[in-house]
Parts: structure tokens; sequence; C-alpha cells
């Protein structure tokens, strides 16, 4: 990077820091910490989400997955035909519940509904999968940033981590999202600007897709299902299992759900999910677009094509940008990468300080509530520095270990989402269902789930693990509860009844109708794709 590159890079590294500060004064007490004083508006909340999900991984893998990867393609574009369902479910089925009762995490749900120990178990589960993958996330994003720093992996790593966890650590929940919108924008604008230079760089008559590429093109997978197959991105699996995969990451896994609840009421929360089942395909479609173009360019840019030779897919983009885009220009996109590797962190490390709080240290250490609020403030910053650390030297770790280990923890984490989804809807949707029967349910969906991944793994697409997890607790849960006393719990306010959702569908019909005609455009869309190219 040139001189000018830099100096944009450390000024945008500055900027972020100094907002949080001036943020973090702000900060009273947990609820300003952790959930913004639940007064978000749904519209920051909602280009945070987008952010996180959708960040330099993306704009670095998705390009690469279309262009260049092997088995790779347009197929990418069916990771996106689950989230409008998945947005309506959660809108209907969690957020009502969410905001019926005050919480920080969502884990004291749980307990209000079923009791302290499956609270107490299911966070702990997240804590374990999600203070793992925090780590390991930081290691993805950091390989693409250091190729675009042209620094080391170590050196990189320290230097996202270091940052990160400055300015969350003073800024909390409203310094992630407002640093999220920022570089949500940017990335956004760095895929508009990386698809003017390609389609420059070819001219009209240079957008040409040879047949030996017409396989990149193709989005849809009727063939296969995933299932006894061993053929991951198939429709089918795409659909169902990205569906309780989805329901499960952005309505039960407090990383994603703590921005729900910073929002002022329950119709701002739907409102976000709303907005991102709305926004967040055209964002993919942008990238995708690039991956697109991308193909042609390296027909043509033979010596660029030469250059990644031996070079893992994902160092395309980076090398494009690195070779092509202009000084000042790139140093506002490294910024934007940067910033998109940070965003893979700073969440985590705040739901990670808020779950450990509110549902470790407060069970264990109860005086811990006598603490006036700045000292709590001051112990939930101290939680964030502890856990930004330990992701940070996970990730040093695993930057010096085998890839395996890497794969070890995201198939940790796809073990557990469909049975922890389970155990939500158990409470939110049953009414004889208790804790024991909850407790055993999850087990025995995490249980199939291992068996799935030790013997049928090679066969069975993991994302079909979500849907029979959750499948597999909540028969399991609602069978046994028939041979239990009864445990349910009294407060109405933890269930929905039939009228309740009657009520809230009522409530919420030109929401649901709208992600359900989202849900049908991106399939009409992807299909004129198909079609046109």
């Amino acid at each position: 990077m040139a001189w000018i590159d830099w100096i944009i890079l450390f000024a945008y590294i500055f900027f972020i820091i100094g907002l949080s500060y001036w943020i973090g004064k702000k900060q009273k007490n947990q609820e300003d910490y952790y959930v913004g004083g639940r007064r978000i508006p749904a519209w920051q909340v909602a280009l945070s989400i987008m952010a996180t999900q959708v960040s330099a991984i993306s704009l670095i893998g998705a390009p690469a997955f279309v262009a260049l990867r092997s088995g790779g393609g347009l197929r990418w574009l069916q990771y996106e035909f689950a989230v409008p369902l998945a947005m309506i479910a959660i809108l209907w089925v969690m957020i009502p519940l969410y905001h019926r009762i005050k919480i920080i995490t969502i884990y004291q749900y749980l307990e209000e509904r079923f009791g302290p120990r499956l609270r107490l178990l299911v966070s702990l589960v997240f804590i374990f999968a999600r203070g793992l993958g925090s780590g390991v996330a930081l290691l993805a994003t950091g390989i693409v940033t250091a190729v675009c720093l042209n620094l080391n992996l170590p050196e990189t790593i320290v230097l996202i981590g270091v940052v990160s966890l400055i300015y969350t650590t003073f800024g909390g929940i409203k310094a992630d999202i407002y640093s999220d919108i920022i570089q949500l924008f940017i990335l956004w604008g760095t895929a508009i600007l990386s698809i003017v230079i390609v389609t420059n760089y070819l001219g009209w008559e240079g957008l040409v897709f040879t047949s030996m590429d017409s396989a990149r093109l193709r989005v849809f997978d009727w063939q296969h299902t995933g299932l006894g197959d061993g053929h991951t991105f198939s429709f089918w699996a795409m659909l169902f299992g990205g569906f309780f995969l989805y329901v499960s990451y952005y309505g039960a896994d407090q990383s994603q759900t703590q921005r729900l609840l910073a929002t002022k009421s329950s119709s701002d929360a739907s409102h976000t999910v709303f907005l991102n089942g709305i926004l967040r395909f055209p964002l993919v479609l942008t990238y995708l677009a690039l991956g697109v173009l991308l193909i042609p360019f390296l027909n043509t840019h033979t010596e660029f094509a030469r250059s990644l030779a031996g070079k893992p897919a994902d160092f395309l983009v980076p090398q494009f940008l690195i070779h092509f885009v202009p000084p000042g220009a790139l140093g506002l996109i490294i910024a934007g990468i940067f910033a998109a590797s940070m965003s893979s962190l700073d969440s985590a490390m705040n739901s990670l300080s808020a779950a450990t709080y509110q549902d470790v240290l407060l069970k264990w250490k109860p005086q811990l509530r006598q603490l006036n609020a700045r000292m709590q403030v001051r112990l939930s910053r101290a939680l964030t520095v502890f856990w930004g650390t330990l992701a940070t030297v996970f990730a040093l770790w695993l930057a010096g270990g085998e890839e395996t280990v890497i794969e070890l923890v995201n198939k940790i984490g796809s073990a557990f989402y469909g049975p922890v989804l389970g155990v939500f809807w158990l409470g939110m949707l049953t009414t004889r269902t208790g804790e024991r029967s909850a407790t055993i349910g999850l087990l025995a969906g995490v249980l199939v789930n291992i068996l799935l991944w030790q013997f049928f793994q090679a066969s069975v697409s993991w994302l079909w693990w979500n849907g029979i997890g959750f499948g597999v607790t909540f028969l399991t849960a609602r069978a046994i509860s028939g041979f239990l006393p009864p445990e349910s719990s009294a407060n109405p306010a933890l269930r929905l009844s039939r009228d309740d959702l009657l009520a809230i569908f009522k409530q919420e019909k030109t929401r649901i109708l709208l992600l359900v005609f989202a849900f049908i455009g991106i399939l009409l869309i992807s299909a004129l794709i198909e079609w046109v190219l």
C-alpha cells in the first residue's frame, strides 16, 4: 500500500476508538453497556446485523467461490433462499416473548420458563461454541487482511484483536453497532467500485463467458438432497437446513439477539429482522456480481491469473484490490476490510461478556448484584477484555496449528444450533414441557448430531444437522413430557397460545407477507440470473 493508504487506515482506526470512548463516557449501567439502554433505532440494528453476517469473509469469499474455487459458482445464492422465511419465524414466535420480559441475555428466558439449570447449560454451550468460534473468525479474516496489509499473519491478528478489544471495551454494544454500519457501507461501496473497475478493464466486448465456465453460472442444484449423496450445497439442504440454521443463529444466539434486545420495543425488533430479510439479498447479489465478472477477467488477464496459481482462492479479491485499485481508494477499502475483520470479533466479545456475567457469575456470586451500577459496568468491561484476549490468543494458536482444528470448531457450532433452537421453541410453543424433558431433548438432539458428524458427515450435509437436531430435541422432549409430572411454567407471558400467534400474525401481517414475496422474488431473480447467463 502507498503512504496515503496507511494514513487513511490509521485515521479510521483512531476515529473508531475515539467514537467508542465518547459513547462509553455516557454509559451508566449494564443496560447501557450491553443493550444500548434499549434505545437503538431499528434501522441501525438491522444494518449492524447485516454487517456482521455479510462482512469481510463474504466480500472476499463469495467472489472467490463464484470465480475460482473448485466446485464453486453461483450456487452461493442458495445460501439466501431461507433468510426471509427464517425472519418470519423469528418476528412471529421469538421476538414477542423476548420483549415481554426485560432481559439482557436470551438465556434468562430459559430460566423463567424452565429453570436455572437449563439456562446455565445452554448459556455454557453458547460460551463454549462462541468463545472458540470467535478465535476462528478472527483467524479467517486475519488471513485475508494480512494479504491486504502485507503483514505477517500473527501481526495482523494482534492488530485486529487489540483494536477490537479497545473500542468494544469502551463503547459496548452501541460502539459495535455504529462501527458495523460504517464498515457495511464501505464494503458495499468496495464491491460496487470493484465492479466498475473490472467492467472498465474488460469493456463490453470482454463480458463473454466461455462454455467451460457454464457450470459456475448455475444457481440451482435440484438433483441432490444432501441426505446420503454427499452434496452439501443442494437446493433442499440450503432451503430446509438453512431455515433452521438462520432461525437459530438470528433468534437463539446471544451474539445476534443481543442487538434485537437493544431496540425500544417488540415492533422495532420485528422491523429490524424484516429489514435484514429484505436488504441482505441485494448486498449478496452485489458480491456475487463481482465474482461473475471476475470469470472473464481471469480469462483475459492471464498474467494476473498465473500470479494466483498455488494460492488459496480467497486471495483473489485481496490481490485484485492491491493490483488494480488506485491509491487512496485502496486505503479506504482496506480500512473497510480491517473494520469488517474487527466486526467478526466485537459482537462476540460483548455477548460473551454479557452471558458470562448474567448467566454464570451472578449464579456463582449472587452478591455481585449489590455492586453499584458503575462497578458493574467496570466488571463487564473486564470480562470483555478477558474474552477479547482469549480469542486473540486462540487465533494465534490456530495460525500455527492444523486446519482440521478450524473444521472441528465450525462443526461443533453446527451440532448445537438446531438442538438449542428446539429448546427455545419448546418453551415458547408448548405448555406441558418442563426443565427435565427439555434437557433430555437437548441432549438427545446433540447426541444425534454428533453421531451424524462422526459416522455420516461424508454423506449427510452439515446443513441438515440443524433441522435434524431441532426435530430430535423437540419430539423427544414432547414424548418424555407425556410420562413426567407436569412441570409447565405458571406464567402465561412466557408462552404463546394459538390466540397469541393469531394476534401477532394480524399485527405483523404486512411484514410477513412482504417477506413471503421477498422469498418468491429471490427465487425468481435467481432463476432469471441462471437463465440469462
